[in-house]
């Protein structure tokens, strides 16, 4: 382990390796499926991000809603848990969906803090994935408020307040 390297985080080799073989899964569907995309693999922030970006003419609206996203996404991950025997992050993206997924967020946390500077105590928001809290997370200190996650599974959500 490196000094950079927490326990646990992935090294630049073992993330490549996880978007190599993800990216090879999602391929294999692009073709059952009969539609084209360019498919790009990155790593950052201790995860391996492969995007599906459509070519001219390719329609990939059918697999970049977000619900079809998160179970592709899961599908992607267990390919990954299968070949290395170790959990994956990954993250999986298909034509834009997660920058349209952070605008949704930003527009939902905007009307929370609405009701916060109205003088509500708390404004909870919808249960969500742990990518996407972390996404609301950042957005709510952005503004200069403060977020925390409740609930449990897949009920936890995010509920903000002012902060102190």
């Amino acid at each position: 382990m490196t000094d950079v390297q927490h326990e646990g985080e992935r090294s630049l080799a073992q993330l490549e390796e996880e978007g190599d073989i993800a990216a090879d899964y999602i391929e294999e569907l692009l073709d059952i499926c009969d539609l084209d995309g360019d498919i790009d693999i990155d790593a950052r922030n201790g995860r391996a991000y492969v995007s599906v970006n459509a070519t001219d003419g390719a329609n990939l609206a059918v697999l970049s809603k977000p619900e079809t996203v998160t179970a592709l996404q899961e599908l992607a991950r267990l390919a990954v848990q299968t070949k290395t025997s170790a959990f994956s992050r990954l993250i999986l993206d298909i034509g834009g969906s997660r920058d349209a997924r952070r605008g949704e967020l930003d527009a939902l946390v905007a009307r929370a803090a609405e009701r916060i500077e109205q003088g509500a105590a708390e404004a909870a928001l919808p249960a969500m994935s742990s990518y996407e809290r972390k996404l609301v997370h950042d957005l709510v200190a952005e503004r200069g408020l403060h977020s925390e996650s409740r609930g449990e599974g897949a009920e936890r959500y995010t509920v903000i307040t002012r902060v102190g």
